[in-house]
């Protein structure tokens, strides 16, 4: 004669593990480039979050170089279109922001040479009053120091509008150093340019910065 065996399966059930779905905006930036590589196109959630986190960081890149243009929405959109269609391409995804810079410089600059916009040669023949790395002061970066944070905003505006003024060759040249961090050898290969001349449009265009900002450091 057989007997049932009574079974608690309240007891079971606290030992299933739960399975938890971590929210798209709780996943880091790694991950969620990561989630964009995974399948045939990248995920859309995850595509959208990332889009979320890194349009300031395009546009402040955008406004930099091109800060006369009424367009940089349109060139914003197309740097996220070539993001979409190459994120697969990235071996490093811990390296998204870098990759992602260069992406918006290169966009950049394809259009500054279809508008022709540099039309005139700007001479280089005057020496290098100054050698890199000599300033005593750096234009903001994305994570400005405690002796940058004291600085007040006045002085960035002021800053941001001498930087707009520069002529095109010196504006991308010192955006591309100081504000996106490139070596000297990528911003030769994207502006097509010698090493040599890098370099001193580095010099010269941190010497008109100085210049056109003295009065008001004086002050």
């Amino acid at each position: 004669m057989s007997q049932s065996i009574p079974v608690s399966w309240s007891s079971a059930e606290v030992m299933i593990p739960q399975t938890q779905v971590q929210p798209i905006e709780k996943l880091s930036n790694y991950d969620l480039v990561l989630r964009c590589q995974t399948g045939h196109r990248p995920q859309r959630e995850a595509f959208a979050e990332l889009l979320r986190r890194y349009q300031p960081h395009v546009e402040k890149i955008l406004y930099h170089l091109a800060p006369d243009w009424q367009d940089r929405a349109d060139l914003a959109q197309e740097v996220w279109i070539r993001v979409y269609r190459n994120i697969k391409r990235l071996n490093e995804p811990v390296k998204f922001q870098g990759w992602l810079s260069r992406i918006a410089t290169n966009l950049f600059y394809d259009e500054l040479r279809k508008r022709k916009r540099v039309t005139q040669p700007i001479s280089l023949d005057a020496p290098r009053m100054l050698d890199d790395g000599e300033m005593d002061w750096e234009i903001a970066a994305d994570n400005p120091g405690p002796v940058e944070k004291l600085s007040t905003t006045e002085f960035y505006e002021q800053l941001h509008r001498a930087i707009a003024d520069l002529p095109d060759v010196f504006r991308i040249t010192i955006v591309l150093r100081e504000i996106e961090g490139m070596a000297y050898e990528e911003i030769a290969e994207i502006t097509g340019v010698s090493l040599g001349t890098v370099k001193s449009r580095i010099a010269r265009a941190r010497q008109r910065l100085q210049s056109q900002l003295q009065n008001y450091l004086d002050s």
